[in-house]
Order: structure tokens, then sequence, then C-alpha cells
């Protein structure tokens, strides 16, 4: 049998009447459980509150996809409480220690709360930090699930430009063997100077024609022309120099000068040289191209996360929607093609740090996954009295009559178990709160529209 001053010792029950807590445990049943042994198992129907008199329980099972362990012990008050909506238990308990437990029916509650009206009240406050604590569990999950999406995507967007720079510095390596070899060849041969400014000539300009773009047949003809115009010349083995020509359009007729004035075999050294500039410059060009690309992402990782800035500060919505799109390119580039429609004034959002580019993020990746990866995404802004708009719209199949009032709604979500928490649009709607903004949507098929107001920051006035 318990004793009154056992359950007076449990927080949520210190200080109550004796008549109350003399109720309490007549209505309330005593269980014993051993070590290891189940307690109750997840979809068991959430029929009772529990309170931990000794000993510790251990919850355990999955919640969107992932493992959740929770631990309980003396003192804690768990299970189904008044007013909440449980109606099967989400984890499976079990005893890691012998433990005493009070078991209270589901089916008392409205008696409990005629009762024992201030415990109701703290067991209400125990049920408002159990939803607050699991909401920020889920927040947090969503943020690193966000977060690891877009570390995934950038890490691709990443490496792609860093492998090709990598790959073309391993083949400028090769081609400086070959241009230093053929540059000790002509230095054998007695050349005029005529001769040599000649060859400079015609190295400078085909290195200043730079790649054109031809289409498969153009390229084609213009490699079997340059192969033929060799081979006429007893260079028979040069056709990927033809081919190397022929990217950057270099014609067959400035060759053949070549050969109007050299011998066959000076000739030969002279193409490879020419041949070994043209691309190395080709491969500067990707390098620098590559590594631009990387520079580029950095630069918009750090806008972004807004590194190295104030937490504080008038943002222009342009730059954070172009941030934001440079951010995704990974998702958009599949298939998705961006209309954009900017007012073409800034308009600037006093915003606390990358907080306006997580309501950008999570939308766009919506309209993204609505539409399959592959569609029309619209991105538009203008002014309104003293307030920004931004549209963001897609031409998916829409948001259902049904499912509308319900998207703002905390862990509602349709898509499937483990793609998605529920929580993207109830962050971009807490955040536009707090900017003292609104989110409008409208939606039917080939066409849904989130609208964001904003307030315009003040601009300070001119002295």
């Amino acid at each position: 049998m318990i004793d009154r001053s056992e359950l007076l010792r449990v927080p949520a029950f210190a200080d109550l009447p004796e008549d109350q807590i003399d109720w309490f445990l007549s209505q309330a049943e005593e269980l014993h459980v051993k070590a290891g042994n189940t307690y109750f198992r997840q979809g068991d129907p959430a029929d009772a509150m529990f309170v931990i008199l000794e000993g510790q329980i251990q919850a355990r099972g999955e919640l969107g996809g992932e493992t959740v362990v929770l631990s309980t012990k003396p003192g804690d008050v768990t299970g189904v409480l008044p007013f909440s909506r449980m109606k099967q238990f989400p984890l499976e308990a079990r005893a890691t220690t012998d433990t005493k437990i009070l078991r209270f029916p589901s089916s008392l509650f409205p008696d409990l709360v005629q009762r024992m009206p201030e415990l109701t009240k703290r067991l209400v406050g125990l049920m408002s930090d159990r939803i607050r604590e699991t909401t920020r569990m889920e927040q947090q999950r969503d943020r690193l699930a966000s977060l690891g999406k877009l570390s995934a995507g950038l890490a691709h967007e990443l490496n792609n430009p860093a492998s090709a720079a990598k790959r073309a510095a391993a083949r400028l390596r090769e081609v400086l063997i070959k241009i230093r070899d053929a540059s000790h060849e002509l230095g054998r041969r007695e050349l005029t100077a005529a001769q040599k400014s000649e060859i400079e000539k015609l190295e400078a300009s085909f290195i200043q024609h730079g790649k054109v773009l031809l289409d498969p047949l153009q390229l084609s003809d213009m490699e079997g022309e340059i192969d033929s115009l060799l081979r006429s010349h007893g260079q028979n083995d040069l056709w990927q120099l033809a081919a190397d020509l022929a990217r950057r359009n270099v014609k067959p007729e400035a060759l053949e000068a070549l050969f109007s004035i050299l011998d066959a075999e000076t000739a030969r050294a002279a193409l490879i040289r020419i041949a070994a500039s043209v691309e190395i410059a080709s491969l500067l060009d990707e390098i620098e191209s590559g590594t631009s690309r990387i520079s580029d992402l950095v630069r918009a990782i750090k806008e972004y996360t807004y590194m190295d800035q104030t937490p504080v500060q008038n943002v222009d919505v342009v730059k954070s929607l172009e941030t934001t799109l440079i951010i995704l390119n990974h998702k958009l580039k599949r298939g998705v093609v961006v209309q954009r429609q900017y007012e073409p004034v800034p308009l600037l959002v006093n915003s606390f740090g990358s907080e306006l580019n997580q309501v950008w993020t999570n939308i766009i990746d919506n309209a993204i996954d609505a539409m399959g990866g592959k569609g029309d995404l619209r991105v538009r802004t203008w002014r309104d009295k003293d307030c920004v708009v931004v549209e963001i719209a897609d031409n998916g199949p829409g948001i259902s009559p049904d499912i509308q009032p319900h998207i703002f709604e905390p862990f509602f979500t349709t898509k499937k178990v483990g793609e998605g928490t529920g929580l993207g649009l109830d962050t971009a709607l807490r955040i536009v709160k707090k900017h003292r903004g609104t989110i409008e949507v409208s939606s039917k098929p080939g066409d849904t529209r989130f609208q964001v107001w904003l307030p315009l920051a003040e601009r300070p006035t001119q002295a």
C-alpha cells in the first residue's frame, strides 16, 4: 500500500490537500514492474497516466523515421495526460530497474479535473512542456534534415568544378611536357626571323580564337579537313591535334601557310607546339571557370548563412532570393525553369540574419517537390505601399482544398514517412510573423502561389 507521503514527494502532487491525495490513491492502481519487463508496447491504447515512484523506465521506438529513446525517473508523470489527444502510445516502455508505478485510468480524467483543479493545472503545464520539447526536437531534426539535403547538394555542386579543375591541372602537366619537347626540337633547327615570327603569329592567333561551339556535323567536317591537310604533308598521326585545332575553329588554310615556309619535320614540331599552346589556353580557361564557380558558391553560402555579418540588418529581398536559388541549384537544374520578375528598385527588409532565406528555401523546396522536379518556378517581387511582396509560384498539380487549411499546421505533411516532418511551412510562417509579415496562399491545378508580405525597412533620411 502506497503511503500518502510517497505521492506528496512527486513535484506535481506537492502541497496538495490530503483529501485530494487520498482520493487519487483510492482510484489509482499500484504496479510493480521487474527490470527488463515491457510495460506497454507501441500502438497500445493510451488509456492511463503513470506516476513513477521508484525505479526507471525507458521508452524506445521510431518517430518520423528516427529512433527515439526517452527515460523517466522517480517523480516523473508520464503516459496520457488530461486534455491530451494521444490515442495510442507512440513508443514501447521497458523497465530498466525494478519499478513501482501508480496507474491512473484516463476514463477518470473528468472526475480528476473536478476534484483536483490544482493538479490538473500542473499536468496541463507538464503537457505543454512535453509539446514544446517534442516540437523543439522535431524542429531540430527538421533543420538537420534540411541542412543534410543542402549539404549534399552543395557538396555535389562544389565537387563538379573542383573535379574539372583537378583534371585540367593534371592534363596541364602532360601538355607542358609536350610543349617543352616541341620547343627544344624547334630550338635545334636554324629558323629565320621570318619563320619564327610566322610561328609566333599563328600561335597567338589560334589562342585568341577561343573555343567555338560548332554542331557535331560542322566539327566533324572541320576535323576531317585539317586531318586531310596534315596527311597531304606526310603527317599521318596527328589526328588528335586535328581535333584540338578544330574545337578552336582553326581554318585549314591558316595551317597551309606554315607548311609553305617550313620543311615537314620543322612544321610538325611547330604544329605540336602551337597545338599544345592552344590546349594550355583551354585548360587554363577550365581551371579559371571551375575555381570561379567554387568561389561563387562559397560566397553564396556565406551570404545565405550571413556569415561574418551582423545578426539584424536591412536585407535586399532580391539578393536573398537569388542566393537561395544558387544554394538550391542542384535541385533546380534537373528540370525546373526559373522565371524571374523583380522590382527594379531594391526592396529592403529588416531581417534577423539568414531567417528569410529559410522561408524562401522551404517554399521553393516544396514547389520543386510538388512539380516532381520538373516545371516552371515563377519568382516575383513588387512593392505594395509600405510592404514588399514576394511571390513564389509553380505549375504543379496544386494543393487540394481539403488539405490547404492545414498546410501551416506543425507536423502536417503529405510526403511519405521519412521524407518530411511537416515543419517546413510552419517554420516559414513563424519566421514571417516574427518579421511582422503574413503569408497568403492560392492554389489550383497548374498554378500554386505563395505570397509573402513583409514590411519595408525604413530608409535612413538624407541629410
